[in-house]
């Protein structure tokens, strides 16, 4: 960012010699040892800098403050608008977990500033400057400049979700010549840091919890559940944060630590999918404007205002300390995914909004959740999710690309402070109608390239090649984690009838692709059960069929052929035998023909 404009006064300093301009910035640079001095008072106004200006200047001579005005004139006509452009290159919390450190490189000329360069505290819902005199930190210019300033967790001055800006000052008002910038290294105060829960195979399921001697036999290793992030709030629970009270539910919560805990005592890898629904009682958190739509299943997240900042701040810090393990009774959430597949507001509505300014406001919602899980637990992982459609299905306004999604929310934290965020993807078959995806070439959808309409299990391998170039590494220069957390197979087709056969033929295919796919960490299938509602939707995605006759309560009746094949998929001994049945069915010979690097290899 730059700021542009002239003071015909310091030029005239320029014009009469170097010896008076660097008495100017030596009485600026002893300014800038005394603010630096005092940097760490968050609210030091800017009047003081301006009377030492003042008296700067007067020391200088009248003889160079009142120069010719025919040479103040031509000064003015030769001076170019000068240029301030900074970038923040670090923003770390340091060893000590008590202090940070920002780091920034400036270049261009100061003239028409009081020479200092301001590092200029926000919060995520303030967007600008307007009437601010405080600041973190103040440095004489230079082209390498550092603050250091105190943390302040755990208090109303907490600054661990704040963004920083590099600002100057013209005499009247702060400019912005940096973009802003977050810290990224949250997890340096966590006091969790054990490491990731990572089962011996990637095989998960959407899991029944009246079923859970059936998915203990099954081989589960991953599990999904929903958290209904509006009903949180509510009686019962007491909680402090950053110096303030608030109440959470006590019933609901308990209903939470009863699946989790049931599920992470077993060795199963948590995954939490938070979602935000409209409640009236809890207007803060739904991002200011939005309206109530009968379209929308659940709404952005609020970090636009203040309450809203607090409360889901204080919200997602009680979630992640409260399933942070060391309560058995509670359990251990090790993957957090905020909202559902973000690219389709139908899911995550905050009405029409262009591409960039929506994902930057879910940017800033997804920060708040990431910094508060990662500041608790340091090794959990956080992700958004995506449905299937890659580049389909746009119009950019209520439904964007997955590509898009991507490219724009690594770009925003690429410039605003990098995080380790992971995709959470959903690579259903095109149609869902349909188990069979070896065949989706044929609708259109499916292509081998980077601009494919839908990636899926049919081209599966672009996504993983999409996030493995360069620009979309993690901040550690790995491939960011990927996990699939909604994916099924119809047994039933709207043509054909019961297709049981190839809804485990499909599982089958799948599964090799996933396991021998390194940069894909998990897959969890839809779903344990058939649910009634789906069935009636002509989607039969269970391992079990379901009793329709109960409304739509999930109870099950008869296993499918899916059941043994998921039961058995990933053992060594009986997964190629178990998966004979599904050649002929998808037309190969050899799995590894279509199964890029395929695990089993050596056993064909």
């Amino acid at each position: 960012m730059a700021i542009h404009g002239y003071y015909g006064r310091v030029h005239e300093i320029r014009q009469h010699g170097r010896s008076t301009l660097r008495a100017y910035y030596d009485a600026q640079k002893n300014v800038g040892k005394k603010e630096e001095a005092r940097m760490n008072h968050k609210k030091i106004g800017k009047g003081i800098a301006g009377i030492l200006l003042m008296a700067s200047m007067c020391l200088l001579g009248t003889s160079v403050l009142w120069a010719d005005t025919a040479n103040t004139a031509d000064a003015a006509g030769a001076e170019k608008n000068p240029v301030v452009e900074s970038t923040i290159t670090s923003c770390l919390v340091n060893p000590d977990k008590t202090s940070v450190t920002v780091k920034a490189v400036t270049e261009g000329d100061m003239t028409g500033t009081d020479g200092m360069l301001y590092l200029v505290e926000q919060q995520p819902y303030q967007k600008d400057l307007n009437g601010r005199t405080d600041y973190a930190g103040a440095k004489p210019f230079g082209k390498e400049v550092t603050y250091s300033f105190s943390l302040n967790q755990g208090t109303k001055d907490d600054r661990l979700y704040s963004r920083f800006v590099v600002a100057v000052w013209d005499g009247e008002k702060y400019i912005e010549v940096s973009k802003p910038h977050y810290i990224t290294n949250p997890e340096a105060v966590a006091s969790n840091t054990n490491p990731f829960n990572q089962p011996l195979t990637k095989k998960g399921l959407q899991i029944e919890l009246n079923m859970l001697a059936d998915a203990f036999e099954l081989g589960v290793k991953h599990a999904s559940t929903n958290i209904a992030f509006h009903q949180i709030l509510g009686e019962g629970i007491e909680y402090q944060y950053d110096g303030k009270t608030y109440h959470f539910s006590k019933q609901v919560m308990e209903g939470y630590d009863s699946t989790i805990s049931a599920l992470s005592n077993k060795g199963m890898t948590i995954t939490a999918i938070i979602l935000n629904g409209w409640n009236d009682a809890t207007p803060d958190l739904i991002y200011p404007g939005t309206k109530k739509s009968s379209n929308a299943f659940y709404y952005l997240f609020n970090p636009a205002t203040e309450k809203g900042f607090e409360q889901t701040r204080a919200i997602a810090s009680f979630l992640a300390e409260r399933y942070n393990g060391s309560n058995p009774n509670q359990g251990k959430i090790s993957n957090w995914i905020i909202g559902n597949e973000i690219n389709n507001q139908q899911w995550n509505y905050t009405g029409l909004w262009d591409l960039k300014s929506y994902v930057q406001a879910y940017h800033d919602a997804f920060r708040i959740f990431y910094t508060a899980i990662k500041s608790v637990s340091a090794n959990d992982r956080v992700y958004f999710s995506l449905d299937y459609n890659w580049n389909n299905e746009i119009d950019n306004k209520l439904k964007y690309g997955g590509k898009n999604i991507v490219d724009t929310f690594n770009s925003i934290t690429a410039s605003q402070g990098q995080m380790d965020w992971g995709l959470a993807y959903h690579p259903y078959p095109a149609p869902m109608t349909e188990p069979e995806f070896w065949d989706d070439a044929n609708t259109g959808w499916i292509t081998n390239d980077f601009n494919s309409p839908v990636i899926n299990f049919a081209n599966l391998s672009l996504l993983t090649d999409y996030m493995a170039q360069t620009p979309f590494l993690s901040p550690t220069g790995n491939v960011r984690h990927i996990i699939l957390t909604e994916e099924g197979f119809t047994a039933t087709s709207p043509t054909r009838g019961d297709v049981s056969q190839i809804q485990a033929a499909a599982f089958a295919y799948s599964y090799y692709l996933v396991d021998s796919n390194p940069h894909i960490d998990a897959y969890i299938l839809s779903r344990q059960v058939d649910a009634p509602l789906e069935v009636r939707s002509g989607l039969s995605f269970g391992l079990w069929e379901c009793r329709m006759d109960q409304g739509d309560h999930i109870v099950a009746t008869k296993r499918r052929k899916i059941w043994q094949v998921f039961r058995n998929i990933d053992k060594k001994n009986y997964t190629m035998e178990l998966t004979e049945f599904a050649k002929p069915i998808i037309g190969i010979e050899k799995w590894s023909d279509v199964v890029p690097n395929f695990r089993w290899r050596s056993l064909e």
